[in-house]
């Protein structure tokens, strides 16, 4: 088997699939004029012919491969971006194929292994990130010479579902801007984090951006957001690259931040929470010491893209670090100058609905 790190493309006024690779400095173009997947398939193989005696070592087993392709994940990636991928890996990967060697792996073999784990009760995101693994791993394979495996087909099965997510109803939200108190030990104390709560609600930062958030991120009405602390206390660059970004305060936003202020404003953090997991577990005890329906501390950001889901996406994509690809509402476009204040405005009026019945002028 040869290297091939791409697959054949159709070319429309040509009527052919053609497909270009390269060995050793030298460039060669191969084509199939067959229509359908069939005349991909022939370009690719014909590649694959001319590239084979570049590839070593074919018999290695797939177990042993996937060590040296995590180790590098490992290296240029944080533990909350591998850890998860190691898990998908344990559990529905090597038990089908690490024993198999890397030069009879198949792509319907990959498939199997999606099938399997969708069968298993896998979400569609969870599903999409194991597809994605796999197509990880098999370039991985075709660039250190092991395979020229491409699942260009591998897919998520049609059925697969999102999972519902859950949000704060109208009158939970209410509770959370009046209530300002948890129990502890049977009694009634201030909750530290009621502000982060809110926060979130209304700004839709994730977890570990509130966690990350320093007062020297702060500058007048924007808020820039530049670093996130994830469940192992690492501080990283956030989700994605969208996830740096700044926005204008909501005027309910604001006045949470200055209250806040009074409480830490002579600290570096702006909420003090000492980690996610302790963040989580308060926001659960106040959820019960008030009779709302407890959500995920990360579900208050989807209580806030709910809130303003009547916005145009490409206003929200910014606000909450969302990505071209990510389904906000709908193409992502920059805001243009001034729309930062008129979005935060229309949003601090659709949180007064919820709040308070009517709406700001």
């Amino acid at each position: 088997m040869g290297l091939r790190t791409n697959t054949a493309a159709w070319l429309p006024n040509q009527q052919r699939w053609q497909i270009k690779v390269q060995k050793d400095g030298v460039r060669k173009t191969f084509t199939s004029s067959k229509p359908g997947r069939t005349g991909q398939r022939e370009a690719n193989a014909k590649a694959d012919a001319w590239l084979d005696e570049g590839i070593t070592n074919t018999r290695i087993f797939v177990e042993k491969a996937y060590i040296e392709w995590i180790a590098g994940i490992k290296e240029t990636t944080s533990s909350s971006n591998w850890l998860p991928i190691e898990s998908r890996w344990k559990k529905w990967v090597l038990p089908l194929i690490g024993k198999k060697r890397v030069e009879a792996l198949t792509e319907q073999q990959l498939q199997v292994i999606v099938n399997r784990a969708y069968a298993g009760g896998l979400s569609k995101k969870t599903l999409t990130s194991l597809c994605c693994d796999l197509r990880n791993f098999c370039k991985w394979l075709r660039l250190s010479r092991l395979s020229t495996l491409f699942p260009e087909s591998l897919h998520v099965p049609k059925a697969a579902r999102s999972k519902e997510k859950k949000i704060l109803q109208p009158e939970s939200l209410r509770a959370l801007f009046t209530i300002d108190t948890t129990l502890w030990r049977g009694k009634r104390v201030q909750d530290p984090y009621i502000n982060a709560y809110r926060f979130s609600a209304v700004t839709g930062l994730r977890p570990g951006e509130l966690i990350g958030l320093r007062w020297a991120d702060v500058h007048g009405d924007q808020v820039c957001i530049r670093r996130a602390i994830n469940v192992h206390g690492e501080e990283t660059r956030g989700k994605n690259e969208n996830a740096l970004r700044a926005f204008t305060l909501t005027g309910t936003a604001a006045a949470i931040l200055a209250d806040q202020r009074l409480l830490t404003g002579a600290e570096d953090s702006v909420f003090d929470i000492q980690s996610e997991s302790t963040y989580r577990h308060c926001w659960k005890r106040y959820c019960e010491a008030n009779d709302i329906d407890y959500i995920p501390p990360y579900n208050l950001r989807h209580t806030f893209v709910s809130l303003a889901k009547t916005l145009p996406e490409g206003a929200v994509k910014p606000l909450v670090g969302h990505s071209r690809q990510m389904d906000t509402y709908g193409v992502y476009a920059h805001l243009l100058q001034g729309e930062e204040e008129q979005t935060a405005l229309e949003l601090e009026n659709k949180l007064q609905k919820v709040l308070c019945n009517k709406p700001v002028l």
